[in-house]
């Protein structure tokens, strides 16, 4: 049975409200010569950040497939996929936040670093445990999603802000 797991909806959100926040004044700001240039790059920016954040990862009863947009393979990051009994144990590595990341070592120690932001995370995390046998216990999203929640909300605020500006 195949599983998709997408970038969780908060994360997308406080990645595009807080990219509109920044750039929405732009083409207002910007003088004649360059607006239809500034809207332009406004548009072709909001287009890569919904690519972007639509990576997603693939359960199959076989192997784990990371699938990434086309834009996101062309600015580095790569596809992969790792077979289920391939999996010789997951590796923890500490974030300079005081957070941890967590990678795959396959047989032939290659890493493939486990998504932490996924719809349904403690389903895959159940998956993990189910197909490799391997304990994930502890395993959290990489950072709390109150984190992504304030940045939506702090986003909205600014663009609600600078409506009023330009409005008065």
């Amino acid at each position: 049975m195949t599983e998709k797991f997408h970038t969780l909806f908060i994360v997308k959100t406080s990645l595009i409200s807080l990219y509109l926040a920044l750039t929405i004044p732009l083409p207002f700001i910007s003088n004649e010569k360059l607006k239809i240039f500034s809207i332009i790059l406004f548009v072709l920016g909001l287009f890569l950040i919904f690519n972007i954040t639509n990576d997603y990862l693939e359960t199959t009863s076989q192997k784990i497939i990371y699938k990434s947009s086309f834009l996101s393979k062309t600015f580095g990051k790569k596809n992969w996929e790792i077979y289920w009994t391939d999996i010789k144990f997951i590796k923890a590595l500490p974030t300079s936040q005081g957070s941890k990341v967590y990678y795959f070592v396959n047989n032939k120690d290659d890493n493939y670093l486990l998504p932490q932001r996924l719809e349904n995370y403690e389903k895959f995390l159940l998956l993990i445990t189910e197909k490799t046998g391997l304990n994930v216990e502890g395993f959290s999203y990489i950072s709390p999603l109150w984190t992504y929640r304030l940045l939506t909300f702090l986003s909205l605020l600014m663009i609600l802000g600078e409506l009023i500006a330009f409005l008065i």
